[in-house]
């Protein structure tokens, strides 16, 4: 028989959020009657806007016909969406054959690995995406986990104390480096002076910037950098990569993109944006038709002004669920929150407390789900992550019970 990838058995036992949901359904098999409610998972809740849902319905209607029948697409993506991508979002910083369209920011976490072999240092911010790490694991750019974090990997520690913006000295030269702006879990969103820091780090010691911009949309403060390219340089050592996943409501829709600048380069001077055309037409065969419909939509002022809408929606819980730990009962327990309005995540620290202790604590007595901070890596043990995606009035229910916990 064919050998297992061993790369496989380096992973650790459960990727985070399927354990949660182990550990949900565990609990309700066990208390039948309990009315369980999210603020874990990142996953969208409210209906599409219609002008968006139309686009794609009159797109998959039309290919009943002869006249608005399509197969197969470019695999790089329709050039009309590539187009509106790089002047909506990326005007005098990226062209429309430097964007390429996919099926979700995560699946091109994951295939940039192929760019990069097994032999790349890797460095990611600590806590972080688990898919940058377990991404690297299978690639085999990193080995077993040695009880604090995996062999080969730099954990970057992203804390209160550095603002969560970490130290690169500890970063070799020639690392990929994964960044994420507005974090995932922290909900930190880095300035421009900071990302100018992470440029200027990355120039000098010849690395390359995977920059996660997925939550780019939340950012209400106009001071804050939204994309990677806005800081002089970054097109020497950077790629980014985003999704309609969070402002279209498209996770289960499945419509990415990521931009990988001509004028990023190999040590042997190869252009990056030449291999990555090679992985997207031999390892993928294109995003959805139907999607790219919708992605068009979404770009329409139509379409951008209900997307600001589904944002303000989330931002709206966020901040209830920020107002709620901040009340007595979590303030006398000495629990801090980081909330930056910024994001749809609320970071919290329960000092003196593991992580999976205060989920199951919340579980427990509050039939209220979040997200154990250890799960994206070391630095995030005594944190928990809440997120504001859920319907309001669940938001609104979940603080209530909240409020009435009684920490010790």
């Amino acid at each position: 028989m064919i050998n297992r990838n061993k790369c496989f058995s380096n992973l650790s036992a459960g990727y985070l959020f399927p354990e949660v949901a182990r550990r949900r359904v565990e609990y309700e098999k066990n208390h039948p009657d309990a009315k369980i409610i999210s603020l874990s998972i990142g996953n969208t809740t409210e209906p599409l806007p219609a002008f968006i849902a139309e686009a794609m319905a009159n797109y998959a209607l039309a290919l009943s016909t002869q006249e608005g029948y399509s197969g197969y697409g470019d695999e790089q993506g329709n050039s009309s969406l590539r187009k509106k991508i790089a002047e909506t979002f990326y005007k005098n910083t990226a062209s429309p054959d430097e964007v390429f369209i996919s099926d979700g920011a995560k699946c091109d976490i994951a295939r940039i690995q192929t760019l990069f072999g097994r032999d790349v240092k890797v460095a990611v911010q600590d806590p972080a995406y688990p898919v940058y790490v377990d991404g690297s694991v299978i690639s085999g750019a990193a080995g077993a986990n040695n009880g604090s974090g995996y062999d080969g990997i730099v954990y970057m520690p992203c804390t209160p104390e550095n603002n969560f913006f970490p130290d690169l000295s500890q970063v070799s030269p020639n690392s990929l480096i994964y960044f994420c702006s507005p974090n995932n879990p922290t909900g930190a969103v880095s300035t421009k002076q900071e990302l100018k820091t992470l440029v200027d780090f990355a120039l000098g010691n010849g690395c390359i910037i995977v920059f996660d911009a997925a939550y780019r949309e939340f950012i209400r403060d106009s001071s804050l950098p939204k994309s990677i390219f806005e800081i002089e340089g970054a097109r020497k050592c950077a790629i980014e990569i985003n999704s309609f996943s969070k402002p279209a409501g498209f996770t289960g829709v499945r419509l990415g993109w990521s931009v990988v600048p001509k004028d990023l380069t190999f040590a042997d001077g190869t252009p990056v944006n030449k291999d990555w055309t090679r992985v997207m037409t031999t390892l993928f065969n294109g995003a959805s038709n139907i999607a790219q419909a919708g992605g068009e939509a979404a770009l329409e002022p139509e379409g951008l002004a209900a997307m600001k809408d589904v944002i303000d929606y989330y931002l709206d819980n966020a901040n209830s669920i920020k107002n709620t730990l901040e009340l007595k009962n979590f303030k006398n327990a000495g629990v801090k929150i980081y909330s930056t309005g910024n994001s749809p995540y609320i970071w919290a620290q329960f000092p003196g407390k593991k992580s999976w202790e205060i989920f199951d604590l919340f579980l427990d007595k509050c039939n209220v789900l979040v997200t154990p901070g250890s799960g994206f890596g070391p630095a995030g043990e005594s944190f928990v992550r809440f997120s504001s995606f859920g319907h309001k009035k669940d938001v609104l229910e979940a603080c209530r019970r909240l409020e009435s916990l009684i920490l010790q």
